[in-house]
């Protein structure tokens, strides 16, 4: 049986480390986790089965294994360091005998974004950044319906649009928005990716081959004339807070760990704010541990790696920062014809509800009556 390998390590570490080993997730704390992450080996977690493709019945089975450092220690430590931890992470999935390794979450960022780890690795290696590009574009497109946004005639920002994923969903969203804010922190590299999407730009979805207005901002608080944003930015922290945003709007965080305050959610309840696109896994899979999902969905990265076992694709697929819009449009198409479905929303580890959607454009209203 073809098979797979993912990857995930601890994103908030006390809460991550406990559904592994709940006592030291008890006992110790966030700074110490961070410190003894350094020297910890790499983890077995469980073996995932159950997964079976529409479209050729062909079953597949996984493994999830974690790499111990968390995106603080990560981006503290050594590049080389870091590389070499998963690298060693990998070669579990190696002996386990997978026919490709998925990097998850800041495993798929470090440094060359998977090339060095591809290199250093017999088994092929994909980070899955372009099916999750293909779903937070898709996310964002069908919350926006969700609220009664017209993206024709929207103002959309990305959040970090320079980086590998923020790059390409731009230029994907440049094709509908009416206007397009790229929001990055290197202004020279926003006005390159603006003068690049100003060539490349195709108007196939407005009237009257009217192109994307394309503006570029350093600052956050240019989040206040969009209707609709999209954020993926490799911050160690929230960047995005409740006093950045429009009444109405909508915000999809792709990044983890995560761009968006928690407070937003707390405060505004005028605002949607969805994580990047869940996804349906087909088949009656069992991933044999939590990782924060309900039972049968998965991240769009680990939805890549699955869908490129299913389809005997054993090759290093997305590795680095240049993504295509041809490799966003292939996995894409394989995924759905494997049976891959953008499931629903959720927000900050819960399902977002209709009910909830029409609290919020309801307050919308009525904050904007008030104004």
């Amino acid at each position: 049986m073809d098979s797979f390998a993912f990857i995930i390590h601890p994103i908030d570490p006390k809460r991550d480390v406990s559904r592994k080993f709940p006592v030291l997730g008890k006992v110790l704390t966030e700074r110490q986790i961070d410190f003894f992450s350094t020297f910890f080996p790499p983890v077995y977690l469980s073996e995932i089965e159950g997964i079976k493709s529409e479209a050729t019945g062909k079953e597949v089975k996984g493994w999830f294994i974690a790499c111990p450092y968390t995106p603080k220690r990560m981006m503290q430590l050594p590049v080389g360091t870091v590389y070499r931890k998963i690298i060693q992470t990998g070669r579990m999935a190696e002996k386990l005998g997978a026919d490709i390794l998925g990097l998850g979450a800041f495993t798929s960022v470090v440094g060359d974004a998977g090339l060095t780890i591809a290199k250093a690795l017999d088994v092929p290696v994909t980070t899955g950044d372009s099916f999750t590009v293909a779903m937070a574009v898709q996310a964002i497109r069908e919350a926006a319906c969700a609220m009664d946004i017209d993206i024709r005639s929207a103002t959309v920002a990305v959040v970090g649009a320079t980086g590998a994923i923020g790059r390409v969903c731009a230029e994907l969203l440049a094709d509908e928005a009416a206007r397009l804010i790229l929001v990055a922190r290197d202004e020279k590299k926003l006005e390159v990716l603006r003068d690049q999407l100003k060539v490349h730009v195709r108007p196939l979805h407005r009237p009257q081959g009217q192109v994307s207005e394309l503006s570029i901002s350093t600052k956050l608080d240019v989040l206040k004339e969009a209707q609709l944003i999209l954020t993926v930015t490799s911050a160690l922290h929230d960047v995005v807070h409740a006093e950045d945003l429009q009444s109405g709007s909508v915000i999809c965080d792709v990044a983890r760990p995560r761009d968006v305050s928690a407070m937003v959610a707390a405060v505004r309840d005028d605002i949607l704010v969805i994580d990047g696109g869940m996804v349906d896994v087909p088949g009656p899979v069992n991933f044999h541990f939590n990782f924060g999902f309900p039972e049968g969905k998965a991240y769009a990265c680990m939805a890549e790696t699955i869908a490129l076992a299913l389809e005997g694709r054993f090759e290093d697929y997305t590795i680095g920062k240049d993504i295509t819009l041809e490799r966003v449009r292939e996995i894409t198409a394989m995924a759905e014809r494997h049976g891959f479905r953008m499931s629903g929303f959720r927000s900050f580890e819960r399902e977002v509800t209709a009910e909830q959607i029409e609290a919020v454009r309801r307050n919308a209203k009525l904050g904007k009556r008030r104004a």
